[in-house]
């Protein structure tokens, strides 16, 4: 691996970032470095920001900086979000033919940062922005690109964009220049949002047509590149949903770094009109400010707007001409929670973003327990909504006695546009999340969207208080208490299911007195699957061999020993070889650690087939045939806790070393703490191959521990392709296996948790195996498939089970469809529940030469 140069946190909008060589040079040419990157990027973000904002940045990185003119450098396009990326950035899904692809979205300084240090130095957005609901709205403004052909240059540009100007401003529209950085110019004018992608850029390419046939000599409006001799070409078509434009202020990946800079009218009329390095853009913005900062309207509370009326309501009611309100930074993002006795009473809980409040009624306030509550997402509201208490009249829309029942700043922990949003909010010293009891003003909540099947329904989100967070109770929520205790509150999402479970009670091995006043164990981190090209060479890599085995949570209290799976299970029993492995501690008297259970060949490699004779055995005589035939050994990587003491706020270096200094492997036979790898991702890959081992575990240095959670932290990289599944069925086996399974139907869930037909395994396992299967999923038989997509062809002689057990299969690659091509058993996955699975790779992208299946 590359090696770091200093390293360090910095704290930017309240977010954490971690940048590393800042001394590298990014633009040979003028000796540019990261570092004088990173400080324009700050002082630009407030007049920048407002340009990304809620917009689906797809960005241009040259990890190695730009190069020369005579040896440029290499760089990537990027559309999805890089799995790396902070958990804090704000994103949205965009719908491609092969499925959604996760979009990052820059709407505060921080996000700005981050692609500066990972030398992401373009940022090119489209015209529209997200909603608060997930969806795109209509585009908000509409560009013309003047592209020179051989031949003309900048000056040309200019006077066809003196030309277009006219023409723009009879139809209502003020246009503001952007000089790009690279060629030419971008013409860009505020759109009042109501019309489509699809009509606007109708629009601007018959206006590129009428620029063409009034100045035929200078202007062209077609693509071809034989037309473009001596002329500028007026491109229309960013104007398209799907195309994107550089963002005004970004950076360019040319030779110097120039930057795509908005100007005045008089600016664009200079004779020695040029392009601009990013020290003249700020020395501009200082002087004059932004010539875009009124670009944008109201467009956003449309539907608030046209739902009030000024003269009759309290309410603030915002001009639709005006501009909007500014943009959030995560600093200052503010939140009320406002008490709304309207026909029915509920809370209004308001978040500010993208220059809006984004807003749910909560029939039930916030939980002040693990019970989710419902939140009906309504209109965005204005900003100054944060300040509003008062009386509605009668009759109007919402009639009734408003007040604020708490606010205060909030940060952001995740920020899915429509699906879910975990905010940390901290409220007043006397306000409603403190309550009576004094300590609970900090609350840390999920909104997740749960979706329906109308208008109404979809606007239906749960509302879940996180663990550790405490909301204090007051008078106004004691009514609701009946409700609460009911149990009336479901887990509608696979996120909100898996938020309730970091920590889950040890049930007791079947025939074993129940354990009293023993706390919950916590759940072990899981990695995300990846590629090598997901390891960042910005960040520091710890790499560790991936075994194939199955995880535990090792907790050990002076000789007591239990081991954990990581759906919560004692499997303390199945391993009574392992038993005694607290004699391995090292000083402190009780420790929580983290490892894998692993049974090996006879050239001492991990079998996931060995280790699965020692699966879900009740009786001791099967547990002892399993010591004898099948021995496990436990591999140990991470602690958690010491004498009572967490570690999981430190780093993962200084958990290696605390881990090295508690525990003794010497001290017993089947205990390793197996060292990182010391070298590069590739050798490693090669050296894990090499060792027939199943791939490298790259994790980041600087990481915490993520209890319970699936984090990008960690990053795992296979030489095959496995995955779970559930299995939801099977067809009878014909032939030498009738009478027996033939084949199993396996599903995997979406990112939001609703599972779908993945394909079907049918070799990997013995017949013994099929026939003992079939009765023991016909005990679990159904009458209709718990998914709704499996093709007719595949079902129709399946037999139907409940959507209960996990599998685990190697397969070819994934289709575009989602499907798993040639699926391969490996073994079933006692230690994992459907809520575990994680979802269908995001780049369903199918091998060449294949069909879908």
């Amino acid at each position: 691996m590359a090696t770091r140069e200093h390293p360090e946190t910095v704290q930017i909008d309240g977010r954490r970032l971690r940048v590393s060589n800042l001394s590298k040079v990014l633009y040979p040419e003028t000796g540019t470095t990261k570092a004088e990157v990173l400080a324009y990027l700050a002082e630009i973000a407030p007049v920048m920001v407002p340009h990304c904002a809620g917009r689906a940045a797809t960005r241009k990185r040259w990890p190695n900086g730009v190069g020369t003119e005579a040896e440029p450098g290499q760089f990537f396009f990027i559309k999805d979000l890089e799995s790396s990326a902070p958990p804090w950035v704000v994103r949205g899904d965009i719908e491609h033919s092969a499925g959604p692809k996760t979009y990052p979205i820059v709407d505060d300084a921080a996000t700005l940062a981050w692609l500066g240090q990972v030398a992401a130095l373009e940022i090119h957005v489209p015209q529209w922005r997200f909603g608060s609901d997930g969806q795109p709205r209509n585009p908000d403004r509409i560009v013309l690109d003047l592209d020179p052909g051989p031949g003309t240059g900048l000056a040309e540009c200019a006077e066809v964009a003196r030309i277009a100007r006219p023409v723009l401003e009879g139809m209502g529209l003020e246009p503001v220049p952007v000089t790009s950085g690279s060629k030419g110019i971008h013409l860009y004018a505020a759109l009042d949002g109501s019309h489509t992608s699809d009509e606007i850029n109708a629009v601007a390419h018959e206006l590129a047509r009428a620029l063409e046939a009034d100045h035929p000599d200078l202007i062209v409006s077609d693509m071809k590149k034989s037309l473009r001799k001596g002329k500028v070409l007026v491109d229309w078509s960013q104007n398209n949903a799907s195309k994107t434009t550089i963002a005004p202020y970004s950076l360019r990946g040319r030779a110097r770094p120039t930057v795509a800079a908005p100007r005045t009218w008089e600016e664009l009329a200079e004779k020695d009109l040029g392009h601009l390095e990013y020290g003249e853009v700020l020395e501009l913005v200082r002087r004059r400010g932004d010539p875009m900062a009124d670009l944008y309207g109201q467009d956003a509370l449309a539907t608030y707007s046209s739902m009030r009326d000024a003269s009759r309501t309290p309410e603030p009611v915002p001009d639709p001409l005006a501009p909007a309100s500014g943009q959030r930074t995560n600093a200052s993002s503010a939140f009320v929670i406002q008490e709304h006795h309207a026909r029915r009473l509920h809370w209004d809980l308001r978040l500010a973003h993208g220059g809006t409040l984004v807003s749910w009624a909560m029939p039930k306030n916030v939980p002040t327990d693990a019970t989710n509550h419902l939140a009906v997402h309504t209109e965005d509201h204005p900003m100054e909504y944060l300040t509003f208490s008062g009386t509605i009249p009668a009759g109007e829309y919402g009639g009734g006695e408003m007040s604020i029942w708490d606010t205060g700043t909030y940060e952001v922990e995740k920020w899915r546009e429509g699906k879910e949003v975990i905010v940390t909010l901290t409220g007043q010293e006397d306000g409603g999340l403190a309550g009576p009891d004094g300590p609970g003003r900090i609350a840390k909540i999920a909104l997740i969207h749960t979706g329906g099947r109308d208008e109404k329904d979809n606007k239906n989100w749960l509302v879940h208080l996180m663990e550790g967070s405490r909301v204090g109770r007051t008078k106004k929520d004691t009514k609701n208490d009946a409700d609460s205790k009911a149990g009336k509150g479901r887990t509608g999402s696979r996120s909100a299911s898996r938020s309730d479970s970091r920590s889950r009670p040890d049930p007791a091995p079947k025939g074993a007195a129940p354990r009293r006043n023993r706390k919950p164990t916590p759940l072990p981190m899981m990695a995300t699957t990846g590629e090598v090209r997901d390891l960042l060479p910005d960040l520091d890599w710890a790499l560790e061999m991936k075994w194939d085995g199955v995880r535990a949570t090792v907790v050990v209290d002076g000789d007591d020993v239990r081991l954990v799976s990581r759906n919560g299970n004692d499997v303390t029993a199945l391993y009574p070889e392992l038993g005694d492995v607290s004699r391995c501690l090292a000083g402190p008297g009780a420790a929580i650690l983290d490892g894998e259970i692993v049974a090996l060949d006879e050239r001492g490699r991990p079998s996931f087939g060995r280790l699965q004779q020692r699966f879900n055995h009740t009786r001791q005589a099967d547990i002892d045939r399993g010591v004898r035939d099948a021995p496990v050994h436990l591999m140990l990587f991470d602690v958690l806790e010491v004498d009572g003491e967490s570690t999981v706020k430190e780093t993962y270096d200084r958990r290696r070393e605390r881990l090295r200094e508690i525990v003794d492997p010497d001290a017993h036979a089947r205990v390793a703490v197996p060292d990182a790898f010391d070298g590069d991702v590739d050798a490693a890959m090669e050296a894990s191959e090499r060792w027939g081992l199943e791939g490298v575990v790259a994790k980041r240095r600087d990481s915490r521990y993520a209890v319970g959670r699936r984090s990008r932290a960690w990053i795992k990289l296979k030489h095959t392709v496995t995955h779970e599944a559930v299995v939801i069925g099977y067809r009878p086996g014909r032939g030498n296996r009738e009478g027996a399974v033939g084949s199993l139907l396996l599903a995997v869930p979406d990112d939001d948790g609703t599972l779908h037909y993945a394909g079907r395994a049918g070799t990997g396992f013995s017949h013994a195996e099929a026939v003992r299967w079939k009765d023991e999923l016909q005990r679990r038989a159904r009458s209709s498939s718990a998914v709704g997509d499996v093709p007719r062809l595949e079902a129709r002689d399946a037999v139907w089970v409940d959507p209960e057990r996990v599998a685990e299969v190697e397969l070819a690659h994934w289709t575009k469809d989602g499907r798993m091509r040639h699926p391969r058993w490996r073994g079933w996955r006692p230690d994992k529940a459907p809520s575990d699975v994680e979802p269908r790779p995001d780049d369903l992208v199918a091998a060449p030469g294949t069909t879908k299946a």
